[in-house]
């Protein structure tokens, strides 16, 4: 009997046309979140492509069962406004304070906009869901390439130099940073048996970096410079 109570039940919440709503609002959800978690997945942040999904499936499914749920008017927002400091709480543990640099702060924004993606799909404003998730996706690809390009952003930058000794090799480095007024970070060395390898992180904006690379190689104290590729973070 409970079986066939529990099947009745299911037939009817099928019937009344709840569940087909629900359902796409959360395959929307699932479906906005992945874009912009991929997005993140490919720029190997911390918060990636199930992390987002699940975040913004996670605020549709609260938004709908608030207003399912909700025995009275009032009591419709009580649900979904505790999504928001649920979301402060994972957004603040994504931010890292390391050697005086803070980084995280974009992917903690970008958690508090998918919510609020996830809580405007699981409403119905599907328009608005849509078009948020544009607007994130077009910050995120089109403004951060600007940064680079017109030198609005510092970059950290791995590089590694060959040379006959440590200390010829540092002080060339040295000498070479001291135009650029930086300095070497995260620095590491090793010895083949036929030269040093000096491996080293240097802050700058896109072309002091090109700069920088262009005066590596032109150096005749040093045998070889090239750049490992940028140091990601936000």
């Amino acid at each position: 009997m409970d079986l066939h109570r529990f099947i009745e039940l299911l037939r009817s919440e099928i019937a009344s046309g709840l569940v087909g709503t629900s359902l796409t609002r959360l395959v929307l959800a699932a479906l906005l979140g992945g874009l912009i978690g991929l997005e993140r997945e490919l720029k190997n942040r911390p918060a990636g492509l199930r992390t987002n999904m699940f975040i913004c499936f996670g605020a549709a499914l609260f938004t709908i069962l608030s207003r399912t749920l909700a025995e009275t008017p009032s009591d419709y927002t009580r649900i979904a406004a505790q999504i928001i400091p649920g979301i402060g709480f994972i957004g603040a543990g994504s931010i890292l304070h390391t050697r005086g640099l803070t980084t995280g702060l974009t992917t903690a924004a970008t958690i508090f906009v998918v919510a609020s993606v996830g809580m405007a799909a699981g409403g119905g404003l599907y328009a608005t869901a849509l078009f948020a998730t544009a607007m994130v996706l077009l910050a995120l690809f089109l403004l951060g390439h600007a940064e680079e390009t017109f030198n609005l952003k510092l970059l950290l930058t791995s590089y590694e130099v060959t040379g006959p000794s440590l200390e010829e090799v540092s002080n060339e480095v040295n000498r070479i940073l001291e135009s650029h007024h930086r300095l070497m970070q995260n620095v590491a060395s090793g010895h083949t048996g036929q030269h040093l390898r000096l491996q080293f992180d240097v802050e700058g904006c896109n072309r002091d970096q090109h700069e920088l690379l262009r005066q590596l190689k032109a150096s005749t104290v040093l045998q070889s410079a090239i750049s490992l590729g940028r140091v990601e973070r936000e």
